[in-house]
C-alpha cells in the first residue's frame, strides 16, 4: 500500500479589504490665486447651549486642484485624501456650480 496524503485544494486569495469611503465636504471657494491649492470655506450654524442664539461657525480647508480650474465663488465637493503639504489634505472631486465670471478673467 501506498500511503497518500489527503489532497487540499489551496485556499482562494482572500479579496482585498475595502476602503472605508472618506470624507467629503461641500463648500465655497474663497481663494484661488496659489497654484494647484484652493482655499475651500464651509460655513455652518451651531446653537448656543445656554442663550439658544444660533452662531456662524466656518472652517477653512486647503484642496488640491490638479487643472486649477477652480475660480473664487465656485462652490465644490473636496474629499479628504493624504497629506500633500504641511496644510493640505484634501483634494477636489468636483465643482457643483461656477461662479459668473468678469470679462477680463480667463
Amino acid at each position: 500500500m501506498s500511503a497518500q496524503s489527503p489532497t487540499t485544494s489551496p485556499t482562494p486569495p482572500a479579496p482585498p479589504a475595502a476602503r472605508k469611503p472618506r470624507a467629503t465636504r461641500v463648500g465655497v471657494v474663497t481663494a484661488g490665486a496659489r497654484h494647484k491649492t484652493i482655499k475651500v470655506t464651509i460655513e455652518y450654524q451651531v446653537k448656543h447651549p445656554k442663550y439658544n442664539k444660533f452662531l456662524s461657525r466656518r472652517t477653512v480647508l486647503h484642496a488640491h486642484d490638479e487643472k486649477n480650474e477652480c475660480g473664487v465663488g465656485d462652490t465644490v465637493e473636496v474629499m479628504e485624501c493624504r497629506p500633500l503639504s504641511k496644510t493640505k489634505n484634501w483634494r477636489l472631486v468636483r465643482i457643483l456650480t461656477r461662479a459668473p465670471r468678469k470679462a477680463g478673467e480667463a
